[in-house]
């Protein structure tokens, strides 16, 4: 059904021949990237998180960051607490491993991390945990209904992650 609400979300922009459905799981940022044959970093993951008016947000951020917890209560003033599997579900209409931002059970709010903006394309989930779409920022932005971008994320900004394969020492 989560596929389903998101295939019907992406036909408004004809963009659903774009949807790709692996016969692997992607149900995590490692398996995702795996089964793409990107690095970990270009998988655009989504968060779920307790607002403080008990209504979920949704954060979307490359798959090599954390949550920094300072800057998340400094934006949104208020602690960052993940919802639970069963809250996610209720929320957003997604099982954990295919939540994205996109043909959401119940209107949420949208943000987008700057440190998806490092890529000309990231790959979220397309509501199932073997699905996703190549999407450019912009495009997220878009199709998600995002609110705007912010920084609440850690990790990205030590090291550029790099895409080059490694052979014999040489890169």
């Amino acid at each position: 059904m989560s596929l389903e609400s998101v295939k019907h979300h992406f036909q408004q922009w004809n963009r659903v021949a774009d949807m790709m459905e692996f016969e692997t799981s992607s149900a995590t940022v490692e398996l995702a990237a795996e089964a793409i044959g990107v690095i970990p970093a270009r998988i655009a993951k989504t968060l779920s998180f307790r607002s403080d008016q008990e209504k979920a947000i949704l954060i979307v951020a490359a798959g090599d960051v954390k949550i920094d917890n300072k800057k998340f209560r400094q934006t949104f003033g208020f602690k960052a607490r993940m919802l639970t599997p069963d809250e996610v579900l209720e929320q957003t209409g997604h099982a954990i491993g295919g939540v994205c931002p996109f043909g959401l059970k119940n209107e949420l709010d949208v943000f987008l991390d700057v440190s998806m903006k490092r890529f000309e394309t990231l790959f979220p989930a397309c509501g199932s945990a073997n699905s996703a779409i190549e999407l450019t920022t912009d495009e997220i932005f878009l199709y998600s209904y995002a609110r705007e971008w912010v920084d609440v994320c850690k990790g990205w900004e030590e090291a550029e992650p790099r895409e080059s394969v490694v052979l014999n020492n040489e890169v």
